[in-house]
């Protein structure tokens, strides 16, 4: 064991969300880095769930129209390993996107199989490294927008984006998944 360790904003986030939230549950930080950045257990520590923590700053453009970045609650950017997800053994990655302009935090929560899945589908399975972007709006939808024209980058902005792949709303705020697991 390090003599020394410290979390990530992400990781801080994630566990203060959780403590908050869920006062009845014990989040752990393990010792050493396995690729699971925190566990999180029932009151009795009979179930538990581990989570692979990713954090960005808010993104959010400041090269588009105005009335374009009215519409984004914030954007983050991660580079990925698609071998690293596919091969995880978290329950679930947590992106963590604060918005520093309505200081309010989105958590996207999904399971590495599905977000690798989707990153396949969306970046081609060749790519071993992957760009993501993923946006919130105001109207609590998320996106991820890598490799996306302007025009439908706008559509997104004003709710007339379509593409399941695309669309992690599902995901966004996800915490039942969490909470299904470790009743």
């Amino acid at each position: 064991m390090k003599s020394l360790f410290t979390i990530h904003a992400g990781e801080y986030l994630v566990g203060a969300h959780l403590e908050h939230t869920y006062p009845l549950w014990n989040v752990w930080i393990p010792s050493k880095d396995t690729g699971i950045d925190l566990l999180v257990s029932d009151r009795e520590n009979q179930k538990t769930v581990s989570l692979q923590v990713k954090f960005s700053k808010d993104f959010n453009p400041t090269h588009g129209s105005p009335l374009d970045q009215k519409h984004l609650l914030a954007t983050g950017w991660w580079t990925h390993d698609l071998d690293k997800i596919q091969k995880s053994n978290a329950d679930f990655w947590i992106f963590v996107l604060p918005s520093f302009v309505e200081k309010e935090t989105s958590f996207i929560i999904l399971p590495p199989k599905e977000l690798a899945r989707r990153f396949k589908f969306i970046h081609g399975e060749t790519k071993k490294r992957i760009y993501s972007y993923l946006c919130v709006t105001n109207t609590k939808r998320c996106w991820e927008v890598r490799g996306l024209t302007n025009a439908d980058q706008e559509l997104i902005a004003h709710g007339g984006f379509l593409e399941k792949n695309r669309d992690f709303t599902q995901f966004l705020n996800a915490w039942k998944q969490i909470e299904i697991r470790l009743k």
